[in-house]
């Protein structure tokens, strides 16, 4: 009689769902199987096993991510004090939120610019304690007592500072946007160093990106706020359109 047209036991026919109701085959019906039905049989019952184990191991985890979520929620707010421009500022903050976002958003000071959001154009530099930081990095809870400086603090009223003054005198801004945080670099370095060389100031500035390429430009008009910052003057560079001293933020686009 040929293998394949022999009569099937029980459990093979149990195996390939004739009585699939059953459960199952026990040791009775499984001692009537062919060696290749056994070992399908086995086969099917281990992949089995493995997809409930799986089945089950990832039920667990999604209901753990979502107690985990639902557990954690929104960070809660806290009441913090900047010293922003020489005056104390009371605000409330996520303990997540960035220098920036606390000096753009709660206390409206826009001349602080976010381009990268990553700490690598130096477009949102400010002052901590009179050095320079990237605001984009920094968290506003980490600042605590240190004194904090703006692009809107350099100016004195309607006077503005030699190096602002000097980049509008020498169209050295196209965009504007990257503007603060060069002139806010420049200030710096001209605190530290009131007559740097070109090769000092071109290593200061390494780390502000301008996208407009307008470079050359900047570079006269710091060799021209230098000039003035040794005289001891503030301003005294005349709009080049006639129209008199411009106002002290007018390079900075909110």
């Amino acid at each position: 009689m040929n293998r394949n047209d022999r009569p099937r036991g029980a459990g093979e026919l149990a195996l390939f769902g004739a009585d699939s109701a059953s459960g199952p085959p026990g040791r009775d019906e499984l001692s009537g199987l062919s060696r290749r039905a056994f070992l399908e049989f086995s086969t099917l019952s281990a992949a089995q096993a493995a997809m409930a184990g799986v089945a089950r191991a990832t039920d667990g985890e999604s209901a753990m991510a979502q107690d985990t979520n639902s557990a954690a929620g929104p960070p809660e707010a806290i009441s913090i004090a900047l010293d922003v421009n020489g005056v104390e500022r009371s605000l409330r903050v996520e303990p997540r939120t960035t220098l920036a976002e606390a000096l753009r958003g709660a206390l409206g000071l826009t001349g602080v610019k976010v381009a990268c959001d990553r700490g690598a154009c130096s477009a949102c530099t400010v002052w901590l304690d009179g050095a320079p930081v990237c605001s984009c990095m920094t968290l506003a809870v980490e600042v605590g007592a240190r004194k904090v400086t703006t692009i809107e603090g350099l100016a004195r009223g309607e006077a503005l500072h030699a190096v602002q003054a000097a980049f509008i005198a020498h169209d050295a801004l196209q965009c504007g946007y990257c503007t603060p945080g060069f002139i806010m670099t420049v200030k710096s370095l001209l605190a530290e160093n009131p007559n740097p060389s070109e090769s000092e100031v071109r290593a200061a500035l390494s780390s502000n990106l301008c996208r407009c390429t307008g470079y050359n430009q900047m570079y006269e008009a710091i060799r021209a706020a230098i000039a003035e910052e040794q005289k001891g003057t503030l301003s005294s560079f005349a709009r080049p359109d006639g129209r008199g001293r411009p106002s002290p933020h007018e390079q900075c686009h909110d």
